[in-house]
């Protein structure tokens, strides 16, 4: 049965190094990081992969248990991915906007994944055949709002064991929710992020696509095999060859909220 490796030098390969810009940093993840580079925080990969092997082997261990993950990732490069993780893995997704009250409204949106699976069945076996066009214009509609909405959570009776979320900033409001709830969270979390409010965090660049799909593709083949994760103790992360300019630890204040902006 096959191994999920973890490559540290895989991880700088597809860029999960980069942080965001020192204006767009949380002081709280000042240990995460190794320097800093043409006004960019950079990430320690060595403590990336350790917390990251640690995160896998979290998942692994509840996963033979039975225990069900739903996976968070509302962004536009990595909805397929998500999707497919979860589809593969038979677990649950969202990869639309999290709605206010997800967990903490959960019984609201069951009657709503009741409701969707229903007008399902009906549309299925012709039960609004005998309405308008108009009529069934506007059910089917209706379906495929919730099927967007919602069609990730379809089957899910009760809250899952596990959430995992990819930007765990973007999505606070899962994360407090979660929290709320005491559900156990591993999540991917950027330089302007919060390890602290997450149970297994995963320090790293959360913009990259190839390092998000990186990581994605370890869960699967971890879940999927469900096998424990191998430490892989000889390698070392290769940071890129630059001249240290500044780090972390001479960064005194943190800066005033400013918009976001593109890395």
């Amino acid at each position: 049965m096959a191994k999920a490796e973890v490559s540290a030098q895989k991880l700088v390969e597809t860029g999960a190094h980069f942080g965001h810009q020192m204006r767009r940093w949380n002081p709280r993840m000042k240990e995460f990081l190794y320097k800093v580079q043409d006004n960019t925080f950079i990430f320690d990969l060595i403590k990336t992969k350790s917390m990251l092997e640690e995160a896998l082997e979290f998942m692994s261990t509840e996963s033979k248990k039975g225990k069900k993950i739903l996976f968070v990732g509302t962004k536009k490069q990595i909805k397929e991915p998500i999707m497919e993780l979860a589809k593969a893995t038979n677990n649950y997704y969202i990869v639309e906007r999290w709605l206010g009250g997800m967990f903490t409204n959960f019984d609201q949106i069951k009657k709503s994944l009741h409701k969707m699976e229903d007008m399902k069945k009906k549309l299925a076996s012709g039960e609004y055949a005998s309405y308008t066009k108009k009529e069934r214009l506007l059910i089917s509609r209706d379906i495929e709002k919730l099927e967007r909405m919602i069609g990730g959570l379809a089957g899910m009776e009760k809250l899952p064991d596990i959430v995992f979320i990819v930007d765990t900033h973007k999505e606070e409001t899962a994360v407090s929710e979660s929290r709320r709830l005491k559900v156990p969270v591993v999540g991917i979390v950027d330089s302007n992020g919060d390890a602290d409010v997450i149970d297994y965090p995963i320090p790293m660049n959360d913009d990259a696509s190839q390092a998000v799909t990186y990581i994605l593709d370890l869960v699967k083949e971890t879940l999927s095999e469900k096998a424990p994760v191998k430490v892989v103790k000889s390698e070392k992360a290769k940071a890129p060859k630059t001249e240290k300019t500044e780090k972390p630890e001479k960064v005194e204040k943190a800066p005033k909220k400013a918009k976001k902006a593109v890395k």
